[in-house]
Formats: C-alpha cells, structure tokens, sequence
C-alpha cells in the first residue's frame, strides 16, 4: 500500500512538472502583442456578455463625458452624451449612427488598446527593444501598431505602446497619419481589475492639466 502511494504521487509530481513545462512552451510561443493582451486578461474576454463605462476628460476648469452600454456578442451600443441617447447595432452603422459609432471606436480603443493589438488584423505590428519612454524616461520595452492608408475611421495612424516586464502599458504615443512627431502622448495608470478585465482608468498628458479618465466600468459574463 505504501509502495503504490510513493509511485502515485510520483506521477502525479511528474504530471504536474509536465503542465508547468507545457504551460512555459505556450507562454513562450506567443507574441508580444498576445502577452500584453493577456497581461490584460484577454483570455476572459470571450466570456463578457456587456460591458459598460464613462469616458471622461478633464482639460483645466472643463468636464466632457459620454456613458456607453455595450454588447460584444449582439454588436448592440447604447451611447449616453448630455441629454442625447443613441442606440444602433455595429453590423449596420448608418448615416444617422456614424457620428455616435466613431466616438465609440475612440473611447473603446483607449479602454481596450491591449485587445486592439490582437483585433485589429489589417494592422502592421513592429517591435523595438527597450528604449527610454517619452514622458518618465524609464527603460520600457516599445511596440507600434500602424493602421492602413485605407479603411476606418482613421487611416494611416499610429501607436507607440511603451510596457514594461509585466507586459502592461505604462505610457503610450499617438502620431497622426503616423507622422514622425508625436501628436499626443500620456501616461497608462491606475490599473484595476473588473471581473477578470485588467484596465487602466486614468491617462494623463506631461506639463498639462488635462486627464482622461474611466468611471462607471462594469464588465458582466
């Protein structure tokens, strides 16, 4: 009996051994862009039936905000701005929706840039290695996403996401029309975790008073 147990627990450190190693070879064989959007909990993604936030930003003594409801899954948005509620359906954007669909792309996309790396399949992918970031002059690794000429809302631009170790974003640059010169740049802070989605709630421009920040997110499976 003492033998059989010996031999059992054996196996099962073997077994154990084997998904740790199993589990590093996977880690390993992803890409950059995979690790951050996992760093990020993308593999909980698919799990989100609505997911709802308020996109703010503060420029000196001004407020600007706009609430959304969305469902991943049906394409249903439900865009609260002011007095104004619009509700459309993104598989069949119109002229009376697109101005509410391409406020939507942008507030998303600063929400969720780490999906957006691995959604945004026309896009070209370019890594470089660590590199002194724009605005705190930390040693950051950098990986630019550059959008087609054609198609979207905005063609031909840019990101500079500077991450660090842990694979999350820590500052990033927008360049317009991937010009040379940055068109913007902010930081990537206040981290919190909703429902097995990691997201950075506050964005914040060097030597400015202005700030872009997250209220009101729930994420719902």
């Amino acid at each position: 009996m003492k033998k059989t147990l010996i031999i059992a627990a054996v196996f099962a450190f073997m077994f154990s051994c084997k998904q740790k190693e199993e589990k590093k070879a996977i880690e390993k064989n992803l890409s950059t862009a995979e690790k951050i959007a996992n760093a990020n909990g993308f593999e909980n993604w698919k799990n989100v039936s609505e997911l709802q936030f308020t996109f703010n930003v503060d420029k000196d003594t001004t407020h600007f905000e706009r609430s959304w409801t969305w469902h991943p899954k049906t394409e249903d948005v439900m865009m609260v701005s002011g007095k104004d509620t619009v509700t459309y359906n993104r598989k069949a954007v119109d002229s009376l929706s697109m101005s509410a669909d391409k406020a939507f792309i942008n507030d998303k996309y600063w929400l969720l840039a780490p999906f957006q790396l691995i959604w945004d399949t026309s896009a070209t992918i370019s890594e470089t290695s660590v590199v002194e970031s724009p605005i705190n002059k930390a040693q950051l690794n950098k990986i630019t996403i550059t959008y087609p000429n054609e198609g979207g809302y905005t063609p031909g631009d840019a990101y500079d996401l500077y991450y660090g170790d842990d694979f999350l974003i820590k500052e990033w640059i927008y360049r317009k029309g991937n010009s040379k010169e940055p068109s913007m740049m902010t930081s990537w802070e206040g981290y919190e975790d909703f429902n097995g989605i990691k997201i950075a709630k506050t964005h914040k421009r060097p030597n400015e008073n202005w700030r872009l920040h997250f209220t009101n997110i729930k994420v719902v499976k």
